[in-house]
């Protein structure tokens, strides 16, 4: 691996499980469908510039009916003091597939996904498991992981990257991460206020903060050094750069200092030869999706004069961490 800037891509795919209740389904079903069209818009993206990219997959969204994910389910399961985190008493009420159910079953797009050339499918957890919310604890993280290794296999998968939830990483959870093979997660910027919180420590100023961030540097140009990265324990933590926040029409003033914070960000990383990670949903771009294809293809073009210009290069998760455990 040659001592240049590197991109790391990666997206988190979880469509209804990262929303919880009938009310936020509605209001959000736009954006959910719209993933349909978006995975595809954006693969075609990603092979036009050559980007390698990690997806991390909720694993039921793996499954092809609803008899099959709940004959997948593992028996322990989290029991969150708020109920309503939990989608396991949720599952009865689904459709039976992903033809009838296009908001909770996806293995269609997983398989087009595996199909273009440096995509790499990683992990979103099982169940979307909140690790820092009240009730669940390490001995359910783990049946929750076990299943989503398990559900990989389906595919002929090896599930080397995680991505937490809500990106609530504990410390303590590493270790089973390691037990079962994974060897990078995505860890959060060094930031206060990206510090991972349960649910009650998402205040509102944290999101005003993280907000103004987009478009102009408060926390700094968030790059990591490979001997950083190389310096962790196993799983290697490569740690978020920036959150590609979506189009939005009542900010469209604004939308020249949103690339401009990105391609300042992707040239400090790319002229000291630094690691640069940003990441989204698909479901960000389910609506709006040519204005948002149009400000990822910006980066991407920019991306790609840093590539020529400083051989910086793009790789996923999976491909950062081989080749970091290949030189130890």
């Amino acid at each position: 691996m040659s001592d240049n800037g590197k991109l790391v891509i990666s997206l988190d795919f979880e469509l209804y499980w990262g929303v919880r209740d009938k009310k936020s389904l509605e209001s959000y079903k736009e954006n959910l469908l719209g993933v349909w069209t978006a995975i595809p818009a954006i693969l075609e993206l990603f092979e036009k510039y050559g980007i390698h990219a990690t997806w991390s997959t909720v694993g039921f969204l793996f499954l092809k009916s609803r008899e099959e994910l709940i004959d997948n389910c593992p028996q322990q399961k989290p029991v969150y003091l708020n109920s309503n985190l939990s989608p396991y008493e949720h599952i009865y009420n689904i459709g039976s597939n992903e033809e009838e159910d296009p908001y909770h079953f996806a293995p269609s797009l997983i398989q087009k996904i595996i199909s273009y050339p440096y995509q790499r499918i990683g992990t979103h957890t099982f169940s979307h498991y909140y690790c820092l919310e009240q009730g669940q604890n390490i001995n359910s993280f783990k049946a929750d992981i076990s299943a989503a290794i398990n559900v990989g296999k389906k595919y002929g998968l090896k599930i080397k990257s995680l991505v937490f939830p809500r990106n609530q990483c504990e410390e303590k959870y590493l270790l089973v991460c390691k037990e079962f093979g994974i060897t990078s997660y995505r860890g959060n910027p060094s930031s206060l206020f990206y510090k991972a919180s349960d649910e009650k420590g998402e205040h509102k100023l944290k999101r005003v903060a993280r907000l103004c961030d987009a478009y102009i540097n408060i926390s700094g140009h968030n790059c990591y050094s490979i001997e950083e990265i190389k310096n962790n324990n196993l799983p290697l933590n490569i740690p978020a750069s920036r959150f590609l926040r979506p189009y939005s029409k009542t900010l469209e003033h604004l939308e020249p200092l949103r690339l401009k914070r990105i391609i300042s960000d992707l040239n400090y990383a790319a002229k000291n030869k630094l690691v640069y990670h940003l990441w989204w949903h698909p479901h960000n771009f389910g609506t709006n999706l040519n204005e948002n294809l149009s400000f990822l293809e910006s980066i991407l073009k920019h991306f790609s004069l840093l590539r020529r210009n400083f051989g910086m290069e793009s790789l996923n998760m999976e491909e950062l961490s081989k080749h970091l455990l290949r030189n130890e």
